[in-house]
């Protein structure tokens, strides 16, 4: 009589049902059950050694969600499931299709898996639980509800750490099981950003919105921001991160991105991620030229100017933007009534303190704190008048009730014209 034993899945990628046996007179002979043929592997990660083989896929049922399959029957103990030996054909009508892994925007080897995020499963040699029926949601708790092996928490494993975790359980029911997890679609990614930007909080990366389809670094969580203030020290930003040993920080320099276009310092974030942008002890005007031209600063900056210019009121300037320039901007000195030899510059700082000089005019002078300093958001010129312009203004307000009586004079100096009887020609 025959034994049903379990089916041992070799290296060679033969697998031989030794549950069969055949005798011919005194020869006893194994029955090949299934062959299967190598395709080309993936990038995902595989639990178990790598063999370069990834599961051939078949026509599956019905597309598998967090349960098992209708009718498929649990492990009895003592009893092993069977294989189907040969894979069919795939189905052309199913209405779901087998969706492609993401591009690599995160690294296997440091994504790190959460609630929501979208996987695939493959199983080699498996097609029931593999391919598009492998495809599965994390739930909130971390954790995937898979065919046979029931509830199993992936929370903060990497994709290997995942594939291990899943060969190990399957291992009850599968000799040497070789199984590659995949990432679809990662979870929508919360990245907090403080410090010197514009509009510092927490910002949510949804990968239904296709702002997937590229990395989310630090320059463009900086620019969803509101860009870098003036006062941001880029060389020293740091990048905290959560992992499951503990906090990590990263210290990343874009002045060396800028400089020597080393592209490795903006890195890619992670969710929970928060970056950190410190304030500069000092600021270097020429530094600060080619730092409010690149991406991450703001396209713009409002600066205030009142007083005797040619179009007074808010204007929206470039990033360090000289006081000069913004004086220009604003039509230049009305000369007939400006004090052109010096403005004041009134600045709100971040503290809530205000703080007022005044500046000497040269239009000649480059970009310098003593005579074109640059501007901030918010800053306020203030234009004066000058020493004709306030003798003036001031004699106006003196005499102007003065200009009252003297209308007054005038209305009944012509009333009296009106009543006076007209002279009689003789």
């Amino acid at each position: 009589m025959p034994q049903r034993v379990r089916p041992i899945a070799h290296r060679n990628n033969i697998r031989v049902n030794t549950a069969l046996t055949v005798f011919i007179g005194t020869i006893t002979l194994p029955v090949i059950s299934a062959i299967a043929l190598p395709v080309a592997a993936q990038t995902s990660s595989t639990g178990t050694a790598s063999t370069g083989w990834t599961a051939t896929p078949t026509s599956p049922a019905a597309p598998m969600t967090n349960a098992p399959a209708q009718g498929q029957p649990s492990p009895q103990p003592g009893l092993q499931p069977l294989m189907p030996l040969l894979p069919t054909a795939p189905q052309t009508d199913s209405p779901f299709t087998l969706q492609q892994p993401l591009p690599a925007a995160q690294s296997r080897d440091t994504y790190i898996l959460g609630a929501g995020d979208a996987i695939r499963i493959d199983i080699f040699d498996v097609p029931e639980f593999s391919g598009q029926n492998g495809q599965y949601t994390i739930l909130s708790d971390g954790s995937l509800n898979l065919p046979w092996i029931g509830n199993v928490s992936v929370q903060n494993m990497t994709l290997e750490q995942a594939a291990n975790t899943l060969a190990q359980r399957y291992a009850r029911y599968i000799d040497d099981p070789l199984i590659t997890v995949t990432l679809l679609a990662p979870r929508p990614m919360r990245i907090g950003i403080i410090g010197q930007v514009n509009r510092p909080g927490i910002y949510t990366v949804n990968p239904a919105t296709g702002a997937t389809s590229q990395k989310q670094t630090v320059s463009t969580a900086i620019q969803a921001a509101g860009g870098i203030t003036q006062l941001a020290n880029v060389r020293a930003i740091e990048v905290r991160r959560p992992t499951p040993s503990g906090e990590q920080s990263i210290t990343v320099d874009l002045w060396r991105f800028l400089q020597a276009g080393d592209i490795s310092q903006d890195i890619a974030l992670q969710d929970g991620d928060t970056v950190v942008i410190p304030q500069a002890d000092t600021i270097d005007p020429a530094e600060s030229a080619q730092i409010a031209a690149a991406s991450f600063s703001p396209a713009t900056i409002n600066v205030n100017i009142v007083g005797e210019v040619m179009r007074p009121g808010t204007i929206a300037l470039p990033p360090n933007v000289s006081l000069n320039q913004a004086i220009m901007a604003a039509g230049g000195f009305n000369r007939q009534r400006a004090r052109q030899s010096e403005v004041s510059l009134i600045r709100l700082n971040p503290d809530g303190t205000v703080t007022k000089r005044d500046v000497e005019i040269d239009f000649a002078a480059s970009l310098n704190d003593a005579t074109n300093p640059p501007l901030r958001s918010n800053d306020i010129i203030v234009v004066g008048r000058s020493s004709l312009a306030s003798t003036s203004d001031f004699l106006n307000t003196l005499l102007s009730p003065l200009n009252g009586v003297f209308s007054i004079f005038r209305v009944f100096d012509g009333l009296g014209n009106l009543l006076a009887p007209s002279p009689r020609n003789p």
